[in-house]
């Protein structure tokens, strides 16, 4: 990863730098043409004005001040001259050699735009010099008439290295920039993958057994601190996942032992009474029919539990209070059999926000541990109030004889049942209820009644959208 966003990093440079400097070249060759040829025009003008007086002359610089001045020059600035006269034949030059002097260069498109008193420039090639040559020539003016014209030539290829020079520092600072970007863009990669890398370590750990392991959230950019966290809350999610399983296990196997073990013996017993005592073993038969059925109850209630425990369905707005009253008047025509009640106090509405099904197994769970806490003819009251903190609070109150402080903060956990209880039941009831509870946001306890019973609370939020 660091090597990619390193190679990416100086791709971008690359392409920037191209981007730029292909037209800065040819912007550079262009100003270094114009800036010789903007210096050759005024040389050449200045020979010009130098020369004027020598065409005056029958015989042009008899005292050969004129040529060595254009010599001179030439050995400044590396431009060859040639002076012609007005019919275009070359009367000084700058060459060492006067093999030039005398002949016509009319036919030179340079020297006769000169002749005609225009000022020439550009460039052309040399077959003589058999090379590229850049020239300036310019009329020798005396008053209006033309005199002749003056001629410089200045090698091509001298523009061409003075660019080259200045496009190999450009090279340079763009070799030094691609060097840097190269560098920030390994401390950058590096700072960026560092905390990948912690991170990956993080999961292969976990991964490999170690359920302690957690990602740095301190430290990172924002993106990776956010998966850090999210990272550290799964792991908290999936150990206390894994807690459950296991102490689930435990449970289970520990209370499935008891009913398995007296079912067992009653089967063995049975087989023994029955050749000689049928009615002993139908006797243990019945028995061991009750113990099934126990068992039977006890596995469903594991069942739901685990059900519960494992959901992840979102908390949707519910009517808690139409689903308090239908349940309510479902367990009254079942508790009329035993001269018991279950009797709705209201409101009409209550809209809380809860997972699906979790109001009728909380309620179907609360008024069934009532009722088997309640004697004959008692009734057991359901409602809902409002807490002081806004929450919508579901009542389940009883007439039984109560429970001790110590029992009701037990009374949630699983399997667990209260001190002189006689009533069969799974000790999973309660459970089931508050796990429900935890899914749908909502908190559960159980309260002393005055006047005696329990009054088992489950405080919802209530939903935010209803009026």
């Amino acid at each position: 990863m660091t090597r990619r966003l390193v190679a990416a990093l100086i791709a971008v440079v690359l392409v920037a730098l191209l981007v730029q400097d292909v037209p800065l070249a040819g912007y550079l060759r262009d100003v270094e043409q114009e800036r010789i040829v903007t210096a050759l025009e005024r040389d050449a003008f200045v020979l010009a004005g130098r020369s004027e007086e020598s065409l005056h002359d029958p015989v042009p610089d008899a005292d050969g001040a004129i040529t060595e001045l254009v010599r001179a020059y030439r050995a400044d600035s590396g431009a060859r001259v040639m002076i012609v006269d007005g019919e275009g034949v070359a009367v000084i030059t700058s060459d060492d050699d006067a093999v030039s002097v005398g002949e016509s260069y009319l036919s030179r498109p340079e020297i006769a735009r000169a002749l005609s008193g225009q000022v020439a420039t550009g460039t052309r090639f040399s077959t003589t010099l058999d090379e590229e040559l850049l020239y300036v020539a310019v009329p020798v003016l005396s008053g209006s008439a033309i005199l002749g014209a003056v001629r410089l030539t200045y090698p091509n290829a001298v523009v061409t290295d003075a660019v080259n020079q200045k496009l190999l520092v450009i090279a340079l600072v763009g070799l030094t920039t691609v060097l840097l970007a190269a560098l920030i863009g390994f401390i950058l990669a590096r700072s960026v993958t560092r905390p990948v890398r912690r991170l990956r370590s993080a999961t292969e750990q976990f991964a490999d057994g170690d359920r302690d392991a957690r990602a740095d959230e301190a430290s990172g950019p924002p993106e990776l601190r956010s998966l850090g966290r999210s990272f550290n809350g799964m792991a908290t999610r999936l150990n206390g996942l894994l807690d459950q399983q296991r102490a689930f296990a435990g449970d289970a196997s520990h209370q499935l032992r008891t009913p398995l073990t007296a079912l067992r013996l009653r089967i063995d017993r049975a087989r023994e009474l029955a050749p000689t005592d049928p009615d002993a073993a139908v006797e243990r038969l019945e028995a061991a029919d009750a113990e099934l059925e126990r068992l039977e109850e006890l596995i469903e209630g594991l069942l739901v539990l685990s059900r519960a425990e494992g959901s992840t369905a979102a908390r949707e707005p519910v009517d808690a209070a139409a689903i308090a009253a239908a349940r309510a008047e479902q367990w009254n025509d079942l508790a009329a059999e035993s001269g018991r009640s279950v009797v709705y106090g209201g409101p009409d509405r209550a809209m809380v926000l809860a997972i699906p099904g979790a109001i009728e197994q909380i309620v179907d769970n609360l008024v069934d541990n009532a009722l088997g806490a309640s004697p004959d003819g008692a009734q057991v009251l359901v409602r809902f109030d409002t807490s002081p903190a806004g929450r919508t609070v579901l009542h389940v109150l009883d007439r039984g004889a109560g429970m001790p402080e110590a029992d009701r903060a037990q009374a949630f956990e699983r399997f667990w049942r209260g001190t002189g209880t006689e009533r069969a039941g799974s000790g999973l009831g309660l459970a089931i209820v508050a796990q429900l509870a935890r899914a749908s946001g909502a908190d559960a306890r159980l309260d002393a009644r005055t006047g005696g019973g329990t009054d088992a609370v489950i405080a919802f939020e209530a939903d935010p959208s209803s009026p």
